[in-house]
């Protein structure tokens, strides 16, 4: 790590963890997901290690209009404490943060209108205590570009700012630490097969900073300038469907020699899912530190339940008609708004992306009663304690910490271990050293 890295990095994160009095990280972890297990899973490991937590929800998941999950910020902050109480974990160290927060939900609306519902939903956001908020204004909106020039993009995250500092002297809540970029990953990762990314250019991420000082000047909020703690950009970072684009250290050094000249910054890492922990660490050293994962997690939960599924039907010899993987097809298939855009291919391509792919676009339909319901009924099939010769057949990377006794064999206690799994590079990756 050079010594601009590390200068920016205990400036930035000092920024983010606030008063909070606890000894600063190499990097953080940021959890992109709104699934119970997953959050669950997140506070233990972080009670055992002592650790604040970065828990972020997106523009889609929770907004004002309540989001795909139901939920308005408010809300999702009462889900995330509720979790925490139940396991114990002190609501005090928990950071919440928005994620692409910006017209994305609204883009097919006109642009004042669009926007008009963003600065709602960033006021929401920070009345509801959340602490760390990713401007995302880069999409267009109807009758737009796809992908908006750098000084209008600018432009309307500083409308955004705006609205977010305001919010915050109503309030009388902390004020936020903001993250900005123009180069930002589609949110929950790519739709088609992935080759060579091409890395942000050192200028471009100079270029960033530089338009967002102006317009921020310009908005009358330069003082939020301060509290930008983060850029985020393409490092070579990225998933799609079938195949994973591995970061190449390399390929980034001179994007990473930005940072010399963005006193305080660091990177922020997008679409960080399924990265190996070194790499990870690799990120983290570049500047990267944080690193977001989302989807990567409840692959990991669908993974245990559908393994699980497996060995009830093992059980049953066969008798139960229904599985969790059937039922869920059934539901993905009565709606898919959430997925026929993103899944090409024949109809056995789709099939197998819907449950398998790398995106998990099979993660929003958890909520659906019916998935609940499924769920609940595959939990309430299986013994109390399944057999480890089971476990080591569908759900073999969890079989040596079962049959070395660290890990109960009991349904639940699989799947919070199979998400804890995935987190465990991060922790690897971002632990001082």
């Amino acid at each position: 790590m050079s010594a601009a890295v590390d200068r920016n990095r205990q400036i930035a994160l000092a920024k983010l963890f606030g008063d909070r009095g606890l000894p600063l990280p190499r990097g953080i972890t940021s959890v992109c997901s709104a699934h119970p297990l997953v959050i669950e899973a997140t506070l233990r490991r972080a009670a055992r290690q002592s650790d604040v937590v970065l828990i972020e929800a997106t523009c889609n998941q929770v907004n004002q209009e309540g989001g795909y999950t139901g939920m308005t910020p408010a809300d999702f902050r009462a889900f995330i404490e509720r979790i925490a109480a139940s396991v114990g974990f002190p609501a005090a160290r928990i950071i919440l943060g928005g994620d692409h927060l910006g017209p994305n939900p609204w883009r097919k609306l006109s642009a004042d209108d669009a926007m008009a519902r963003a600065e709602a939903m960033v006021t929401a956001y920070v009345e509801a205590g959340f602490e760390k908020l990713h401007l995302d204004t880069s999409m267009g909106c109807a009758g737009e570009p796809v992908a908006l020039a750098n000084e209008l993009t600018a432009a309307r995250a500083a409308r955004l700012a705006r609205a977010a500092e305001e919010a915050t002297r109503r309030s009388g809540r902390r004020p936020p630490v903001y993250i900005i970029g123009t180069e930002v990953p589609p949110p929950g990762g790519a739709t088609h097969a992935l080759d060579e990314l091409e890395v942000t250019r050192r200028e471009a991420a100079v270029r960033t900073l530089d338009v967002h000082r102006e317009a921020f000047t310009q908005a009358g909020v330069g003082s939020a300038l301060e509290r930008v703690i983060a850029i985020v950009v393409q490092p070579g970072v990225e998933f799609g469907n079938a195949n994973v684009a591995l970061y190449k250290p390399e390929r980034a050094q001179e994007l990473i020699s930005a940072l010399d000249e963005m006193n305080g910054l660091l990177f922020e890492a997008h679409s960080t899912d399924y990265q190996p922990a070194d790499l990870l660490a690799s990120l983290v050293d570049g500047g990267f530190s944080i690193l977001k994962v989302g989807p990567g997690l409840t692959f990991a939960l669908r993974e245990a339940l559908y393994g699980l599924d497996a060995i009830a039907d093992t059980l049953s010899g066969g008798k139960e008609a229904r599985g969790l993987a059937t039922t869920m097809e059934e539901i993905m298939l009565g709606k898919p708004g959430h997925w026929a855009g993103h899944y090409g291919g024949t109809a056995d391509e789709q099939r197998l992306q819907r449950h398998f792919s790398y995106s998990d676009r099979i993660r929003y339909y958890w909520p659906d009663a019916r998935a609940a319901g499924a769920v609940d009924n595959l939990l309430a099939q299986l013994p109390d304690e399944i057999p480890e010769t089971l476990i080591s057949q569908h759900l073999a990377r969890l079989y040596p910490d079962v049959v070395e006794k660290r890990l109960a064999p009991k349904a639940r206690d699989l799947c919070l271990a199979a998400i804890d799994a995935a987190l465990a590079p991060y922790a690897t990756a971002t632990a001082p050293r």
